[in-house]
């Protein structure tokens, strides 16, 4: 999608998914000592926002404005600052070795521009820092609620390990994620990959 198409998206409801950060994110997070964090394609800041609330030092990255307007509006609200960069994070170019913590969270696209941003983030670790990645699994569709429909840019945790062979790859695998909805919870399947940069 474009730019444009998100910004239309976020600016269709004050927070299109939720203001809370990811579950996933949190319980794989919360045991890290905090230091400098990227979130690569943060969206409207969710998560941003709370690791800048746990101690972290938050660089986040997106390329709508819109979604940045709100990432701004509700770091404002919980009292902590958030370096934002308006930036498509495909093209983007983080700084080397400057991160403790890379984010990667429900960045849906197909594989060879997923590719360049792991690459990326890879490139964006601190020795000793770890890449996290999560985000809508290609068996989500025939077995999971929510999420794309289009098998192109959803994840697979093994082709995405395969990719971080220059890092220890602590995880990679399908993790379920209840979502409350409408009708009850439902349950997503995500994939969760969590590496570490070897020092």
């Amino acid at each position: 999608m474009r730019s444009e198409d998100w910004d239309e998206k976020f600016a269709a409801s004050e927070f299109l998914f939720t203001a809370r950060p990811n579950q996933t994110v949190v319980a794989e997070t919360t045991s890290l000592k905090p230091g400098t964090a990227l979130d690569l394609a943060c969206g409207q800041g969710r998560n941003a926002v709370w690791l800048a609330e746990q101690g972290w030092h938050v660089t986040a990255v997106d390329f709508s404005r819109v979604g940045l307007d709100r990432a701004r509006q509700l770091a404002e609200s919980r009292g902590v600052d958030v370096t934002y960069i308006e930036a498509d994070v495909v093209n983007w170019q983080p700084p080397v070795q400057a991160f403790d913590l890379v984010l990667i969270a429900y960045l849906q696209l197909p594989w060879e521009e997923l590719k360049t941003v792991l690459a990326a983030a890879r490139k964006a670790l601190a020795p000793g820092g770890t890449l996290l990645l999560v985000g809508h699994d290609a068996d989500n569709i025939d077995h999971g609620y929510g999420g794309p429909p289009d098998p192109a840019v959803l994840y697979d945790a093994q082709r995405i390990r395969a990719e971080l062979d220059a890092l220890d790859v602590e995880t990679a695998r399908q993790v379920d994620r209840v979502v409350d909805t409408d009708i009850g919870p439902m349950t997503a399947i995500d994939t969760l990959v969590k590496a570490t940069a070897r020092d």
